[in-house]
């Protein structure tokens, strides 16, 4: 076991003994040692009732033979960090997980871990640290919250009923009263929100990449199956270090591609984009943004789910969970194993059921022929951007604005509320990248508003940065290069003529090749926003 170089030998007296002082017995010294990483906190609703879930994990750990020992992980509520400079802490943390689980793992020589996460880039940061250790580890998500509910029977969620609707009351579609009323009752308790968003969609995906036992993604935070597979997580990884079966065997390229498949089907978050590429790298597999757009093409969209579709994540599970989704797309499956032990994806995409197929569909009759997200190309974006093309409407695939250009999303924000932006305007955010903000911060806020005031068919948004998973509407988000390092986007200008075309893949700066080039000749980057602390290093490092 890898705990022995801590536990074994007379020169191991001073570490047994600091051992003894936890608590543990002799005993306990012969069996392996669980590293059970807890992103609790009460400060974000998806993580705060992992305090429980923490103690069903220790006792599988206890009951399959191991010896549990938690430590913390830190989190960020993108929803709280949304619409201000906290925003650039968001993507930046999920380095800081990877190295947190990477140091207190490696420092500790454990056996296995347990990753005990839930948000937006708290579980992608544990899952590159799985795959950068290759030590048995298991991930529990902590679950979906419920919706709300507003005068009895309407249901509601975070982005829709507390984003879009400050839109909607700016453009006095609703009461103040009415917006008080929908920011008390739209969160009621603990969980990840409650749309395709970012935390559910990695929750989703890490099912998916086998890195979750089958049922994890969905299962509710307050149910008591969300208790049981928190327990049997713990008892598996005890045996998973018996048997040696390590993140690296279960996260292969097969695992990825699956992973983009569900993904499209479900029209998941964009900032997937980011999160696979990124484990894709520490894996060192090959995952080219190409690969999005090949799978994307081929993958039918079956399930509407919030925010660009009526459905919650309570009704997918109801529905089935993401076996259900694998059950639909089985013939398109590669063959992936996973943590549940004999049981690989294939098996559980055949043991999968539909319940109810008015929110799940089959493939011949889907929501959209194509898959969820869709990478653009062009003088605008040479090295891509992304776009969740299942919330955009029709009118706004094809699409050539003037470009309104803001350095900065708070000056977006501010002209937006000022209702300076017209039909016909695509608004550029720029510097927004992750050298530029730096942090590449979310832009929920102006987008939400903007399809809050009515303008989500005539108006479209682009920036360096990118998009909450609760984002709808013409954005285009991850423009790269970005401009903090001389992309095309650092010299747009107002008036420009900026072509949209989703259905053929293309973003373009409607300028010629020769005006482009003088315009960035004449460029010079700008001083960096943040001089000092971990922004500044993310910066540098990034």
């Amino acid at each position: 076991m890898r705990s022995d170089t801590v536990k074994k030998g007379i020169e191991r007296v001073p570490n047994r003994g600091l051992l003894y002082a936890t608590g543990i017995s002799k005993s306990d010294m012969k069996k392996p040692f669980i590293g059970i990483a807890s992103s609790f906190t009460d400060i974000i609703p998806g993580h705060v009732g992992m305090r429980e879930l923490e103690r069903f994990i220790e006792r599988g750990v206890c009951s399959g033979g191991g010896v549990p020992f938690i430590f913390g992980i830190p989190g960020i509520c993108d929803g709280i960090a949304m619409g201000h400079k906290g925003m650039r802490y968001s993507l930046p943390l999920r380095e800081i997980v990877a190295d947190t689980i990477e140091s207190v793992a490696g420092a500790h020589c454990f056996d296995g871990l347990v990753l005990l996460t839930n948000c937006d880039k708290i579980t992608p940061g544990c899952l590159i640290a799985a795959a950068r250790l290759n030590i048995p580890t298991v991930v529990v998500t902590a679950g979906p919250m419920l919706c709300g509910r507003y005068k009895g029977t309407i249901r509601l969620d975070l982005v829709h009923d507390t984003f879009e609707a400050v839109g909607r009351a700016k453009a006095g579609k609703i009461s103040g009263e009415e917006l008080d009323e929908l920011e008390m009752e739209a969160c009621p308790g603990f969980g990840s929100c409650q749309g395709l968003y970012t935390a559910n969609t990695m929750s989703c995906i890490t099912e998916t990449m086998g890195m979750s036992l089958t049922g994890c993604a969905t299962a509710l935070a307050v149910s008591a199956r969300k208790k049981r597979i928190a327990k049997e997580s713990g008892e598996r990884v005890v045996e998973m270090v018996r048997k040696n079966i390590l993140p690296r065997s279960v996260m292969t390229k097969n695992a990825l591609l699956n992973a983009i498949k569900v993904d499209m089907a479900l029209g998941g978050s964009s900032n997937t984009v980011l999160h696979l590429t990124r484990i894709a790298k520490e894996l060192d597999i090959d995952l080219p943004l190409e690969v999005f757009n090949k799978v994307s093409r081929s993958t039918p969209h079956i399930i509407n789910l919030r925010p660009s579709g009526e459905y919650f994540l309570e009704d997918l599970e109801y529905a089935g969970g993401i076996p259900a989704i694998l059950n639909v797309l089985k013939d398109g499956l590669k063959p992936s194993p996973t943590v549940n032990g004999r049981r690989g994806i294939l098996e559980v995409a055949r043991k999968g059921r539909v319940l109810n197929s008015a929110v799940i569909h089959n493939r011949s009759n889907p929501y959209h022929k194509e898959g969820g997200i869709a990478i653009l190309f062009g003088s605008l974006a040479p090295e891509g951007a992304v776009v969740k093309q299942i919330a955009v409407s029709s009118k706004m695939w094809k699409f050539t604005g003037r470009a309104r250009v803001f350095d900065g999303e708070e000056k977006a924000m501010k002209a937006v509320m000022g209702r300076k932006i017209k039909k016909g305007d695509v608004v550029i955010i720029r510097y927004e990248g992750d050298k530029g903000a730096p942090g590449m911060p979310e832009t929920l806020s102006v987008t939400a508003v903007l399809t809050g005031m009515g303008m989500g068919e005539s108006v479209a948004l682009i920036t360096d940065g990118r998009f909450s998973g609760g984002t709808q509407g013409p954005c285009i988000g991850h423009v790269a290069p970005e401009a903090a390092v001389g992309g095309p986007i650092a010299v747009v200008r107002n008036g420009d003529r900026i072509n949209i075309d989703i259905k053929n893949r293309k973003l373009d700066l409607v300028l010629s090749e020769k005006e482009i080039r003088a315009r960035l000749a004449k460029w010079k980057a700008p001083a960096p926003k943040v001089k000092t602390g971990y922004l500044a290093k993310y910066a540098k490092l990034i």
